[in-house]
């Protein structure tokens, strides 16, 4: 009986110990980086605490003070409208900003907001509300454009009952905000506060690390990151502080996406939340009594006047869209706006020759803000259901739209820099003969295609993956664009996958649909292998060799074959990047994309896993 009361309190003591060490290890873990995850919006953590949602309660206390990196935007470009945003007290953001209670600030400026962080079940947050307006009306925009990442979907949508289809102007969401409390490591090794860092397209660790004066080591060991690892727009990090931190440490960013449309004019004095949020839903309300308004007496006359050909003067006046587009646009909450044709005109000079970018498409001034016009003949329904339901920053983003008798205007964002066809084939060595700017433009490509593949419901695939459809903005980021033949995905192992044939582009067609016209994902992995070897190569997916026209997928391939691969990949690589000296970048490249350009679709390798190659490659590259 001794021996077995022994027996059972040593088990007990051992159980105790095991316990208390993973408690211990509990406390003291730091956060891990949510990467892509958190710009998912089906996320669940039934399986355990996921960083997609919001940071665990892991800190030395339950409660302290932590601050948010905020880039102002319209119409959250001043200290009122900030305070209200965040539910931050407007005279302490003023102070640590070093600016008054009332200043604004301008586009893309870093604001510091000080917010109160606790801990609620097992998770950081700061708690806000946020009034929903025509312009951000589900939960992805409010996480990623509103909030810029310091809010996901997944975490509003399990603070909020209302279904993601049943946001409408008005209501009051409840906002967890992303914020964390130091750990008893990070106290004791002097660290004071926690920093969460909103990551923009041009941000990397390095210069993060030296503005804020914080080795890049405590940022990584913060995040759980990895040395060089990938960082994504609209994601968090946190970045350890011994000190408060300073307007001096703040920047502009000047790649910030293009501004919505304001809202109503925030604070202009001590007026409380509740009047300004009921001059928002009015305003809401008599903008939407008004559109109906129009559409109801647009719909009378034309009904009185069908089969009838109005004169020159009232084609004046005809800026209405057609039925099937403008409910594509009523459902719309992501600030996509109605041109008139007037105004269209007035931008593009009348669609001057100097205007002209390429094509149809051409360049605007709309009041200062610069953007693309693309002129169309054919229904542009479907392509702006897509668009509507897709935001990454790899990806085009669609500003606005006009019909004028049959003749459709898409309004994009405007990518400075153009194609990456074009980029490849005009630009001097000087601006491309480097291996870090075409990694990290593989890289961007792959991402928008990973999150078209794998994290929009439905899936889509985009149907014409090549290097004329890549553009650049002035920071040579690359965005994805021409939607034309994206389709969603289907049960890509049934025969539902064999679908009518759309007009491709020869060099990027993957073998399987030149042979039947099936369409998967795979065709786009086969497409951006393509696209790769041009980055490599600086050639053109058609070449011609020995007097004929070959594909430079199937030379590449051919060589990569061979014994000799590498030397003789060495003919084909651009020379303006051979003074780099580094043919083993060239090498990894060609092997990924020999891999996407596989004849058996699901031999291919996914996006994730382009995505994950490339990421290493591009560390590998910055070492």
């Amino acid at each position: 009986m001794i021996f077995f009361n022994a027996f059972t309190m040593n088990q007990f003591l051992f159980c105790f110990f095991i316990l208390i060490n993973i408690f211990t290890l509990y406390i003291n873990a730091q956060q891990n980086y949510s990467g892509n995850s958190a710009l998912d919006c089906d996320n669940n953590d039934e399986s355990g605490l996921s960083s997609a949602f919001l940071y665990t309660c892991n800190g030395q206390d339950r409660f302290c003070q932590a601050f948010l990196i905020y880039k102002s935007q319209p119409s959250f470009n001043s200290v009122p409208s900030i305070s209200v945003l965040t539910s931050s007290n407007q005279a302490e953001i003023a102070s640590i900003n070093n600016v008054t209670e009332y200043a604004k600030f301008p586009t893309g400026k870093e604001v510091i907001v000080p917010v109160n962080c606790f801990c609620l079940g097992q998770n950081y947050q700061a708690n806000t509300t946020f009034h929903i307006s025509s312009f951000h009306g589900t939960y992805y925009t409010i996480g990623t454009e509103a909030y810029q990442g310091l809010s996901t979907c997944s975490s509003l949508k399990r603070a909020n009952p209302q279904s993601q289809h049943k946001l409408v102007p008005g209501i009051e969401l409840k906002v967890p905000l992303r914020c964390a409390c130091p750990t008893s490591n990070q106290t004791k090794s002097g660290i004071k506060y926690l920093l969460t860092y909103s990551i923009s397209s041009e941000d990397n660790i390095p210069d993060i690390s030296d503005r804020f004066n914080v080795s890049r080591k405590s940022i990584n060991d913060a995040n759980g990151l990895e040395e060089k690892q990938t960082i994504f727009p609209s994601t968090t990090i946190l970045i350890p502080l011994p000190s408060l931190p300073s307007s001096s440490q703040t920047m502009i960013h000047k790649d910030q996406p293009l501004d919505l449309p304001p809202f109503e004019e925030y604070h202009k004095s001590n007026r409380s939340k509740r009047k300004l949020y009921e001059g928002v839903g009015i305003a809401a309300a008599c903008s939407l009594l008004l559109l109906i308004i129009i559409l109801f007496t647009v719909f009378m006359f034309n009904k009185r006047k069908d089969g009838v050909l109005r004169s020159s003067n009232e084609r004046k006046k005809n800026y209405v869209l057609p039925e099937d587009l403008r409910a594509e646009i009523a459902s719309l909450d992501q600030g996509l706006r109605v041109f008139t044709y007037e105004e269209i005109k007035k931008a593009t000079q009348n669609f001057s020759s100097k205007n002209r970018i390429k094509g149809s498409v051409y360049r605007g001034d709309f009041g200062g803000k610069i953007l693309a016009v693309k002129r169309m003949r054919r229904d542009v329904s479907k392509e702006v259901q897509l668009l509507k339901s897709i935001y990454h920053f790899n990806l085009i983003k669609l500003q606005g739209v006009c019909e004028n008798y049959g003749c459709y205007y898409l309004v994009f964002e405007y990518m400075k820099k153009g194609s990456l066809r074009d980029w490849l084939f005009n630009q001097s060595p000087d601006e491309i003969g480097s291996w870090k700017r075409r990694i990290q433009i593989a890289l961007d490509v792959a991402n928008g295609l990973h999150y078209l593949h794998s994290f929009t419901k439905p899936a889509y695939i985009h149907g014409d993956i090549k290097s004329s459809n890549v553009l650049l903005n002035s920071g040579l980021r690359a965005k994805i664009a021409n939607f034309s033949l994206a389709r969603a995905v289907v049960n890509e192992t049934s025969s539902d996958a064999l679908t009518t044939r759309v007009l491709a582009t020869r060099g990027y067609m993957a073998p399987e649909y030149v042979e039947t016209g099936q369409v998967t994902s795979k065709i786009d992995v086969y497409a951006f292998g393509v696209v790769l070897l041009e980055l490599i190569t600086g050639k053109d997916a058609i070449i011609t060799q020995d007097r004929r026209q070959i594909l430079l997928s199937a030379a590449i391939v051919s060589i990569m074959e061979k014994e000799n691969a590498e030397a003789e990949l060495d003919s084909f690589i651009d020379p303006r990047l051979k003074c780099d000296d580094q043919t083993e970048f060239a090498l990894r490249m060609a092997q990924l994309s020999v891999a996407c350009l596989t004849e058996e679709p699901t031999k291919r390798p996914s996006m994730e896993e382009v995505v994950s190659v490339l990421s290493k490659i591009r560390a590998d590259v910055l070492k």
